[in-house]
């Protein structure tokens, strides 16, 4: 586990989340634990989120989905452009929680 203070996180952002795919990273301020930076590539990020964050993932669940409309032939499957779209999804819902992230 690495701990790095907020004001040194916003000089090394990008080796913390490296780091984080290891193992997590402590955010502290004034000395104190103030977040913790967990790694989800190569995992699912959504039990991620039911495992360090059960409030967070109750609104994530109790979310209505949208059907989507059939088509009578299915597109083909765009995994990028997928994963995109969960991963800017997730953050805007992480966004409500964490006010100017």
């Amino acid at each position: 586990m690495k701990t790095v203070p907020v004001r040194e996180l916003q000089k090394c952002i990008k080796e913390c989340v490296d780091h984080a795919q290891k193992t997590c990273v402590v955010i502290t301020r004034h000395g104190r634990p103030a977040a913790v930076l967990v790694g989800v590539e190569g995992k699912d990020w959504e039990q991620v989120v039911k495992d360090t964050a059960p409030e967070l993932a109750k609104h994530i669940a109790a979310k209505p989905r949208r059907a989507k409309p059939k088509r009578e032939t299915p597109a083909p499957a765009k995994p990028k452009q997928e994963e995109e779209a969960q991963a800017s999804q997730f953050m805007q819902t992480v966004r409500r929680f964490i006010p100017g992230l």
